[in-house]
């Protein structure tokens, strides 16, 4: 019966159900892929924006103690991490986010196609909403930095 349907044997079609399931399954692993190297930004940014913090913390606490004259060249080298580490981590944002967007038009387009099936849901990245949460606190610490004055200060 099915034969005559769509000229195609069982045999024909379970190949290419298992086909269309397989691509459908490679659409997750490419997701998990960019969440992967989001994840990797975010461990360099981290490193960046904390080691940057740390120097800039340690130099102003030895110029309070007047152990240094002057610390700001240390200083600014710190700021410049951390706006480094922010700059790489908002790049990152903005690649994963339009990295997943093509993605997703791809998938709508194969699967209005009947090339593979779309049951399997797109939740939101929690890598992504990590790595906002890190650029809102790597952005406070800059402004704490620069102004002496908020939650880092």
């Amino acid at each position: 019966m099915t034969e005559r349907v769509t000229g195609k044997s069982d045999p024909d079609l379970i190949s290419v159900e298992l086909s269309m399931r397989r691509t459908g399954m490679s659409f997750q692993r490419t997701r998990m892929s960019a969440d992967r190297t989001l994840m990797s930004v975010i461990r360099t940014s981290l490193s960046l924006i904390s080691f940057g913090f740390t120097i800039y913390q340690v130099f102003e606490k030895l110029r309070e103690s007047n152990l240094l004259s002057s610390a700001r060249p240390v200083r600014n080298f710190g700021v410049t991490l951390v706006l480094i580490g922010i700059g790489m981590l908002i790049l990152g944002i903005v690649y994963h986010v339009l990295f997943m967007l093509g993605l997703r038009d791809e998938r709508t387009a194969m699967k209005g196609a009947g090339l593979v099936h779309g049951h399997s849901k797109f939740p939101p990245s929690l890598t992504l909403i990590v790595a906002v949460v890190l650029l809102a606190i790597g952005l406070l610490a800059v402004f704490s930095m620069v102004r002496h004055a908020g939650p880092f200060g």
